[in-house]
């Protein structure tokens, strides 16, 4: 079989190889980095009209505010009733997506009744998650 013929198939397949390494953003983050909401819990029921409090917790990773750009860090992401974003673009900013630039590693948060989501992401000093992305597991709460 004539070799020139393969050559258009090892291009393509070279090419979707590529697009696929664009899957994190360029800031590398520790491979132990370890996310967590610390409170509410998963399944936890909370009061309607009341504000409660969210906790972030982060181990083998520190904390800094947007635009300061230091290794091995970056800073928090609540995302409430989504899915994580694409790992290669900023992290959005609405009500889904709330960001803490300035280094909070809490909040206090007012949801309506119902079932929510939580889930925690962290970005580098861009808002752009991290090389691999560094994201808590997603929890489950209920306000009633």
């Amino acid at each position: 079989m004539d070799k020139r013929i393969h050559m258009p198939f090892v291009a393509a397949a070279a090419v979707l190889l590529l697009a696929g390494a664009a899957v994190a953003g360029p800031t590398a983050a520790p491979h132990d980095a370890y996310l967590y909401i610390g409170w509410p819990n998963d399944g936890q029921v909370l009061p309607a009209g009341q504000p409660f409090r969210v906790w972030f917790g982060l181990r083998n990773m520190g904390v800094a505010p947007k635009d300061v750009k230091f290794p091995n860090t970056g800073h928090h992401h609540l995302l409430v009733d989504t899915d994580l974003p694409p790992a290669d673009q900023e992290i959005p900013s609405d009500r889904n997506h709330l960001h803490f630039g300035a280094g909070e590693t809490e909040t206090m948060l007012e949801l309506p009744p119902g079932r929510h989501t939580l889930q925690l992401l962290m970005g580098d000093d861009k808002h752009i998650p991290h090389n691999p992305p560094v994201s808590s597991r997603k929890i489950t709460i209920t306000i009633r």
